[in-house]
């Protein structure tokens, strides 16, 4: 198989002129774009980075960020990203534990790398003159002459290592060799159906898997990269009308804003043909809204992970509202009772469980970083048991109902949240809807919707919904409390453990609506 560096050189070796990379006023073709990566791969093994020597990475979506993951691709040396926001104590944790040999930063994470202790031991490669460097981003720009081999890195060696977002405890490294990148690019250029030159928006995170996704793929199509620093839905817009953008590869939240943008009815969106989200469910009324907006040729509800880029695909996730599809074409998967502790002990259709996939797969892991503790509790008999929860209807699709974490347990029934935040969704006057346990004397846990409203909606109104929908009785919610806004993670997952703990902005309206469960 091909390593990344030869697989970018296809993409220059059959259009060098075509563009590539797109940053505000910057714009490069592919033949342009390889240059400069080349010298960047060249000015970090001449710093003394050697192949499988990792390099930190803390920076936001800009053209820097790029080049520095194709140059690692390159060079050999193995990339790890880090969100930008991170803490002090975050940026040591990583340096250490990934033994990491530089770092490159800008100023709006500069904080955290200065008063990262371990950081003042490797040398520090500073963006726009970000305080606390060794010497200045653009030192590893400077052309370099060079003969022969300019790949150094073999589809075996590792490409990068993801650190996960780490709900509770310390984040995990995940180690990801050359070829499952590759694979886990392929196989989303063929699960969303991408041609040749398709154009997408570069907003998704590099330092998690959907961005690193969106960054690989359109290097696979000759496509074209258009870097969003920071997530801005007005900004969003102009770029798909400047740019004529094709597909379009984002978490939920991100089409949410979108669409209550207020440009959004004035902008010319057509040239947008392809829909793809991931990194949580999609609720039905913003399914329904998106389908009504673009009209997509293909809308493609993708479900994965970092361990495991796609565990499962459905190319049109309109069909049936909230269905995860069937299994990736590099992946198997299976449905196990939520106690089990061997991949054979097999839940029922239509019964909850969790959902586990196999090690085997060409996208998959082999184990995290440093963390045996963890691989103990997640690898088993050659099956990532991912956390995650789900079913599988009668017809093999699968549901993804949340996180083991997430379940609510109310009066000893196990209840999903993804269910009852479906339903209400679709009231006219319900924007944003999580569902979440809160701890109850009686019943362990009692059922509380979150509603930031888009209208005015009482408490009373959204419990006559609920009894007229197909929800069942015991999953209707007990309390509803309206909120200024839906916490979530920085890559748009719903942090339900604050809403839990009381984390959230209030307006005060807590109405309960129903206290027993006739």
């Amino acid at each position: 198989m091909l390593d990344l560096g030869r697989t970018f050189l296809q993409s220059v070796e059959r259009s060098p002129n075509a563009l590539a990379l797109v940053d505000g006023d910057m714009q490069l073709t592919y033949a342009q774009w390889h240059r400069i990566i080349l010298n960047v791969a060249d000015a970090l093994r001449e710093l003394g980075l050697q192949r499988g020597d990792r390099l930190l990475v803390v920076l936001q979506n800009r053209w820097e960020m790029a080049t520095l993951h194709w140059a690692g691709q390159f060079s050999g040396i193995v990339i790890v990203p880090l969100n930008w926001r991170a803490k002090p104590e975050e940026v040591e944790y990583c340096v250490t534990d990934a033994d990491v040999k530089a770092i490159v930063y800008e100023p709006v994470c500069a904080d955290a790398v200065v008063e990262s202790a371990a950081a003042q031991h490797v040398p520090r490669i500073g963006l726009d003159d970000a305080p606390g460097r060794t010497m200045a981003f653009d030192a590893l720009l400077a052309e370099r002459t060079r003969t022969g081999e300019t790949t150094h890195a073999t589809a075996d060696d590792i490409s990068l290592i993801l650190y996960t977002s780490g709900t509770t405890g310390k984040p995990k490294g995940v180690p990801r060799r050359h070829r499952h990148e590759r694979a886990g690019a392929l196989a989303h250029v063929a699960q969303n159906l991408y041609r040749r030159g398709e154009r997408t928006l570069g907003v998704m995170p590099l330092y998690h898997t959907m961005g690193v996704r969106s960054l690989l793929s359109m290097a696979l199509v000759d496509g074209v990269f258009v870097c969003l620093r920071r997530w801005n839905a007005k900004l969003a817009l102009e770029s798909i009308a400047k740019y004529a953008l094709t597909c379009l590869y984002l978490v939920p939240t991100l089409y949410h804003d979108l669409l209550a943008d207020s440009a959004f009815a004035s902008t010319d969106t057509s040239s947008v043909r392809k829909l793809g989200f991931a990194g949580a469910p999609m609720n039905d009324g913003l399914l329904k809204r998106l389908s009504a907006a673009f009209e997509p040729e293909i809308f493609v509800n993708h479900y994965g992970s970092s361990e495991v880029y796609t565990v499962s695909i459905d190319q049109d996730a309109t069909r049936k509202p909230g269905s995860a599809g069937r299994a990736g074409v590099n992946t198997r998967l299976r449905v196990v009772k939520l106690d089990a502790v061997s991949p054979d002990e097999i839940a029922q259709a239509g019964e909850e469980g969790q959902i586990i996939a196999d090690l085997l797969g060409d996208e998959a892991f082999e184990g995290y970083w440093n963390r045996p503790d963890a691989n103990a509790k997640s690898l088993r008999e050659g099956w990532y048991f991912t956390g995650d929860t789900g079913y599988f209807d009668r017809d093999g699709d699968l549901y993804v109902t949340g996180r083991v974490d997430d379940m609510i347990i109310s009066g000893g029934e196990n209840i999903s949240p993804v269910d009852i935040e479906s339903v209400l969704s679709l009231h006219p006057a319900v924007d944003e809807v999580a569902v979440a346990g809160v701890k109850d004397e009686r019943w362990g846990q009692r059922v509380v919707a979150f509603i930031k409203r888009r209208e005015h909606v009482d408490a009373e109104a959204l419990d006559a919904w609920c009894r007229q929908s197909d929800l069942v009785n015991f999953k209707r919610p007990r309390d509803y409390v309206f909120v200024d806004d839906i916490p979530k993670s920085p890559v748009g997952k719903i942090l339900r453990r604050k809403l839990s703990a009381g984390e959230y902005a209030s307006d005060g309206n807590v109405q309960p609506t129903q206290t027993t469960k006739e």
